[in-house]
């Protein structure tokens, strides 16, 4: 009876021991599989992340997503997904893409851009950066106004993106993809520059039923000066949106002009020979007090009474506020002004 006893333990001691050595094992094994998991995943990371640098996307770093992006002055490492962002004279294409920026650009000789009608701080470009330092940018988008002293004190602020030549010479649809990109609004912005190319297309359409080949000139009313400016066909402003993008016809003076804006005299005015003029001031509004003194000078001027677009009634007042820039939203503008006052 005793020795069946200790057979019996010295198998079950037997069987123990190996579960205990097959334990061991899967646990090695486990460990093994375990290890070999994480690497893997902790390449895969690392292949991501070094993937993610070479396009300059975003790649992680204490809980702040940034990438790295070039712009006119080289690298610049800005936030994926900015939050409070500043675009010096560019707040228009913000607008677009429905962001508010956090202060608006303000010139005293020029104003700001009224037509946009942002409730927010203004920023004097000519003064000292202090409404911009309090705006708290996350990231600054500018023009082509700032050279390498001005990005410099920009960059103190905020990671500071100045936009390369390229894209600023380019098309208003071209700014807003690049603008989007940055920060993180591409897809809303594909769907704005289908909806304007197609609103171009209609407008073109129709004003080449409405007026033809009837020639459209646009002037700047220099107010507190008593002369007049004539927009030219290379004019960014105005020339590309007319003359290149609706096709509309430039009178031969406007064509043949190499500088972007230049000053006609009122001697030469019914030399133009545009069918049809469109007008704006220089700063304030048609209907500004301090403004009346020189608009009454001109339109009660023999030689304007002279000029055929106004002995025809072809003459159309604007805003000067989107009609001196090129910006998304004021060619867009433009276009509902050129429809109300040339669509018969």
């Amino acid at each position: 009876m005793f020795r069946h006893t200790g057979a019996r333990n010295i198998i079950v001691r037997g069987l123990i021991s190996l579960l205990i050595v097959i334990t061991a094992l899967t646990g090695c094994s486990t460990s093994q599989e375990e290890k070999k998991e994480a690497a893997n995943k902790g390449n895969a990371v690392n292949a991501q992340t070094d993937k993610a640098a070479e396009n300059g996307e975003g790649v992680q770093t204490n809980n702040n997503e940034t990438r790295v992006v070039k712009d006119y002055f080289g690298e610049v490492e800005i936030p994926v997904k900015p939050k409070r962002i500043a675009a010096i004279y560019l707040e228009d294409y913000l607008v677009a893409l429905g962001v508010e920026p956090v202060i608006q650009w303000y010139h005293p000789n020029w104003g700001k851009q009224d037509y946009l009608n942002l409730d927010v701080p203004q920023f004097d470009i000519t003064g000292s950066i202090e409404a911009l330092l309090e705006a708290e940018p996350d990231l600054i988008i500018t023009e082509g106004f700032v050279d390498e002293v001005i990005y410099e004190k920009y960059s103190k602020v905020a990671p500071t993106y100045r936009m390369p030549d390229e894209i600023l010479t380019s098309s208003s649809s071209d700014i807003l993809l690049k603008i989007a990109d940055l920060i993180g609004e591409q897809e809303k912005a594909e769907k704005l520059v289908k909806d304007y190319e197609q609103k171009i297309a209609d407008t073109k359409s129709k004003l080449q039923v409405s007026i033809g080949e009837e020639s459209v000139a646009v002037l700047r009313l220099n107010i507190g000066e008593n002369d007049l400016n004539l927009l030219g066909i290379k004019n960014k402003f105005i020339g590309s949106i007319l003359y290149k993008e609706l096709g509309l016809t430039a009178p031969k003076m406007v064509a043949e002009m190499d500088a972007f804006i230049d000053t006609i005299s009122m001697e030469k005015l019914p030399d133009l020979n545009a069918d049809h003029i469109i007008i704006l001031t220089s700063n304030g509004t048609w209907s500004s007090t301090e403004n009346q003194q020189s608009i009454n000078e001109l339109m009660n001027s023999p030689i304007w009474k002279s000029v055929p677009a106004v002995r025809n009634g072809n003459v159309y007042q604007v805003d000067r506020t989107y009609w001196q820039t090129g910006a998304f939203m004021a060619n867009q503008l433009k276009i509902e002004d050129l429809q109300r006052i040339l669509l018969k």
